[in-house]
């Protein structure tokens, strides 16, 4: 009886902390979607008799729809995030099929340099890429975005723990039926690490798709800028105070993509991450 007393103990206190810890991150952006449905009065608590919510609501995301290039900003974002994506995927898992199942000299010192890959920061290489970008006139472009993330470090251990783990007698396999190793890749490995792929992908769109630094060196124009960056255009042509309850509202559209996809992809995300981590 003490022990089953002790075991809920233990649990209602993880649960509590969990909770606790979810209602803390999940505040700012509570607080974000109910501040798009307010007046600038009623942020501040300035307004003793508010407007009715309606109104607000359509005046915040009036503005922030047609009184700002919102819907070239989510655009580019879409561009920006595909392209590094796709580019992500194709470079790392050719990488981590060859780490994981080619025996090479120097295999392990470059194995090791990728994990190092990962404590180098961005902002150390931002200036070399900058003034490459600048010299060849590639700034204030999609491809001045997505030059500095066409491949990752991370992805690329994330994908050798899978592939590691992948029976050598299927390849072995494939390969007496006359596949190339490029068909091996892309034919019979890559459909299998969907999961982890999938797994990768949430990783991959919600840090790129929320990128304030690298855009704000790279890009110049508003036609441009991706949805963080044009959130800062329009918070600076918007003016003063009555301007915060359309910026939370521009913030929610643009969050808002990230927490559907977050919703919908959760499983295969908890299924990839499992996967990479069992041989």
């Amino acid at each position: 009886m003490a022990l089953r007393l002790l075991h809920h103990t233990r649990t209602a206190a993880v649960h509590a902390v969990l909770i606790l810890g979810a209602g803390l991150m999940a505040y700012p952006f509570i607080w974000m979607w109910r501040a798009s449905f307010q007046s600038a009065g009623e942020i501040f608590g300035a307004v003793a008799n508010p407007p009715p919510i309606w109104d607000s609501i359509a005046e915040n995301y009036g503005r922030a729809l047609f009184e700002t290039p919102l819907l070239r900003f989510m655009l580019n974002g879409l561009i920006m995030t595909g392209g590094i994506l796709i580019a992500q995927v194709l470079t790392t898992v050719i990488c981590a099929f060859a780490l994981a199942k080619y025996d090479f000299r120097g295999r392990k010192i470059l194995f090791a340099l990728v994990l190092l890959s990962l404590a180098v920061p961005a902002q150390a290489t931002a200036l070399p890429i900058f003034i490459v970008l600048a010299k060849v006139g590639l700034l204030d472009t999609y491809l001045s975005m997505m030059v500095p993330y066409l491949t990752s470090g991370f992805a690329i251990f994330l994908f050798h723990q899978f592939i590691k783990s992948f029976p050598d007698e299927i390849l072995l396999a494939a390969r007496l039926d006359g596949m190339t190793e490029i068909e091996i890749v892309f034919r019979i490995v890559m459909p299998a690490m969907l999961p982890a792929i999938a797994a990768f992908a949430i990783f991959s769109i919600t840090f790129h798709w929320n990128d304030l630094y690298w855009p704000m060196i790279a890009i110049r124009s508003a036609d441009m800028a991706p949805p963080t960056l044009g959130l800062l255009f329009f918070r600076s042509q918007g003016g003063g105070g009555d301007s915060f309850g359309p910026l939370m509202a521009c913030a929610t559209l643009v969050t808002a993509p990230l927490i559907l996809v977050s919703l919908v992809a959760q499983r295969k995300f908890v299924q990839g991450v499992t996967m990479t981590g069992v041989k």
